[in-house]
């Protein structure tokens, strides 16, 4: 069995809601769970995240999908909060389907509410990998960011080598959050070169400015717990842990 690494870890932990008063409770919980949080032991960085319909990736609110992000000094404080720390388990109780993925972060640039929240190795990954986006559109373009984003969605949603996407985010609209697994780093640097939706929209972020705080993330994946559609996503990439 693999040995649990002593560098810090990112978790994200997805939660479906079927039940109506559960979602009622899902939504209440994103002020709640504030209160929560930080009493966590070894809780660093944390975020509390709702979702977009479908995959995520539209400026329509899915109640059914909430997440939580969150770092940790290591690996085995991160399985051990996420297995028994009140505030997961209360998450899971009123779940219909939770899935938690662990992360080693390997390169990061850009910040987030202003923190610098992943602490990289820079050890180069050579198999599956995980990368996250994190903007805050500005209110005047945020229009101009939502028109681009469905093209996008259904170019990923097409795409057969992510075994993962979902789009989440703090605030509707304007924080948006996307997050998908690849099998190697080719695949994903195929995805973001081909001259597309996605190619064009990154073209218009960066001559229009879009962004007044942007955070570019890649990860290692060291593991799982839960599922997620009746099944581990990583069971597609051959390490589940």
């Amino acid at each position: 069995m693999r040995e649990m690494t002593k560098r810090p870890v990112v978790t994200i932990s997805f939660f479906r809601f079927s039940r109506i008063t559960a979602r009622i409770w899902a939504l209440y919980m994103m002020g709640r769970a504030r209160l929560s949080l930080p009493s966590v032991p070894g809780i660093g960085f944390w975020k509390l995240c709702g979702s977009g319909s479908g995959e995520g990736f539209t400026p329509l609110p899915n109640t059914a999908v909430f997440a939580i992000l969150a770092t940790w000094p290591d690996e085995q404080t991160a399985r051990t909060q996420i297995d028994r720390a009140p505030i997961f388990d209360k998450y899971r109780s009123k779940a219909s389907e939770s899935w938690t993925v662990f992360l080693e972060t390997s390169s990061v640039r850009g910040v987030w509410s202003g923190d610098t929240p992943f602490h990289p190795t820079g050890q180069k990954i050579t198999g599956p990998l995980a990368a996250l986006t994190r903007a805050t559109v500005k209110p005047s373009l945020a229009l101009k960011f939502w028109r681009r984003v469905p093209d996008i969605s259904q170019m990923i949603g097409s795409d057969n080598n992510v075994a993962f996407k979902i789009g989440i985010g703090e605030v509707p609209l304007l924080h948006q959050v996307t997050f998908s697994i690849w099998p190697d780093a080719n695949a994903m640097a195929a995805f973001a070169r081909h001259n597309g939706p996605h190619a064009s929209a990154i073209r218009a972020v960066r001559d229009e400015d879009w962004f007044s705080e942007e955070l570019y993330a890649r990860f290692a994946i060291l593991g799982d717990t839960g599922s997620w559609e009746g099944a581990s996503p990583l069971a597609k990439l051959d390490i589940h842990v």
